[in-house]
């Protein structure tokens, strides 16, 4: 039987300060509109494996995985796969504590090395339980270490990581690929993609890419880079994620060219 029940959640769908911003009164952060709450970024995919077995793979662990993990009403999590180190992408690893509980075995982590080595040292009560003054609860992660372009098949669905520039720091964004499904690729935290990276965006289904605001900025994409970028690919569809809160969503969907639109959080596709 084939992977079967192939879903893409977006968890979060904000920047950094997330949506409510603290202490801001602007005119998002004050919207009754839903789509304008926005949380971290990550996503989560769930299928259903070739036995029969649900799955559920998370792209990154946001500060809001407690809540979003709740949302969703997850209850099992069977791998992280992590774009880059920064705290918006990361500072959730400690909550995974209860889905070891919940299915009785350790966790696969997925980051490539510099990442892999800033989480040792950020969560070392972790990684380093043994040096703990206290006989403590934490999660039991088993870390991986990610190659560019090298496919990883976790339970029969394929992700390659994708080289990505985030300003100067090299980071992955993931392609996925149901084999006899649907391909997508998911490319958060993005400022310029390199060109040996662009055959990984080829013949997709979706694109999910970073859309930070309207004016420049050194680590992120504009509206009008990104749309420039998504016209490109020519995926089918394409949703833009990681937007600060002068991005209204109903406004500025509304402008945007027929196969392009901002995601939200909850949005499954």
């Amino acid at each position: 039987m084939p992977v079967s029940d192939f879903s893409f959640t977006f968890l979060g769908t904000g920047t950094s300060a997330g949506i409510p911003v603290i202490t801001c009164d602007c005119d998002v952060c004050n919207s009754d509109d839903p789509r304008d709450k926005r949380l971290r970024c990550s996503v989560c995919v769930r299928f259903t494996d070739e036995d029969g077995q649900k799955r559920v793979v998370l792209i990154d662990a946001s500060p809001d995985l407690r809540q979003q993990v709740l949302k969703e009403q997850l209850t099992r999590c069977d791998a992280i796969l992590f774009t880059h180190n920064h705290v918006d992408h990361t500072f959730g690893l400690d909550d995974t504590r209860m889905f070891n509980v919940s299915m009785q075995q350790p966790m696969d982590i997925y980051a490539e090395r510099h990442t892999l080595d800033h989480l040792a040292r950020v969560f070392q009560h972790v990684f380093e339980s043994h040096k703990n003054v206290n006989d403590s609860f934490v999660a039991n992660l088993v870390p991986n270490e990610l190659t560019v372009d090298t496919a990883l098949d976790l339970h029969g669905v394929l992700f390659t990581p994708i080289r990505l520039l985030h300003g100067r720091l090299p980071i992955v964004g993931f392609r996925i690929d149901v084999p006899g499904g649907p391909s997508l690729a998911y490319c958060t935290d993005v400022s310029s993609i390199p060109p040996e990276s662009w055959p990984q965006l080829l013949k997709l289904d979706t694109l999910v890419l970073d859309m930070l605001r309207f004016r420049h900025h050194p680590t992120h994409l504009t509206l009008d880079q990104a749309i420039e970028i998504a016209e490109q690919v020519g995926a089918k569809q394409t949703y833009f994620t990681h937007m600060t809160h002068c991005v209204g969503h109903e406004k500025t969907d509304a402008g945007l060219p027929e196969s392009i639109h901002l995601a939200y959080d909850g949005l499954s596709i």
